[in-house]
């Protein structure tokens, strides 16, 4: 297994949309433990394939608080999502120290597949929906930061511009 790069927003290639995959073999494995390892490490409770720049339709989540429930979504879609709302303050590893309030629904349905080919369908709530809803984001392109007012996002993007100059510099 290995760590893989996390990509920082406002990077381009975090607004790519990710392919469905079409094989499920050895390498798809290898990229679900090195995302797993990552997000692990990070520490987050959630990677997108996107946030490494692989741009495929794979998801790793885990929301338990001791980091043994992995969950693999591969080609995730969402096939029901309550009326009623939630707004739960959202970090993302590819914003590293920015937590905002995004306002999603409060229940979803997911169908997906995992590293075997399996098919499986989920009902979520609370932590686990919201992080579905924010990990597919980034499936099409999106981060979270997108969902706030401009003046945030601008400040963000700054912010994080600004980080990545002094991270070059050492």
């Amino acid at each position: 297994m290995a760590l893989l790069n996390i990509l920082r927003y406002p990077d381009p290639r975090l607004h790519k949309v990710a392919k469905p995959v079409t094989v499920f073999d050895e390498r798809l494995k290898k990229l679900v433990a090195d995302m797993a390892e990552t997000m692990y490490d990070a520490p987050g409770v959630g990677l997108a394939a996107t946030q490494v720049d692989v741009h495929e339709q794979v998801l790793v989540i885990d929301v338990s608080d001791t980091n043994n429930e992995l969950r693999v979504f591969i080609n995730p879609e969402i096939t029901w999502s309550s009326d009623e709302k939630q707004v739960y303050d959202e970090g993302c590893l590819s914003v590293p120290g920015i937590y905002d309030g995004v306002e999603r629904p409060a229940r979803v349905k997911a169908r997906a597949f995992d590293a075997d080919g399996k098919e499986f369908e989920v009902e979520a709530d609370g932590l686990l929906a919201v992080c579905i809803q924010h990990e597919m984001d980034h499936l099409k392109g999106k981060v979270f930061v997108e969902y706030l007012s401009p003046l945030k996002r601008n400040r963000i993007k700054t912010k994080m511009l600004k980080e990545e100059r002094e991270l070059k510099r050492g």
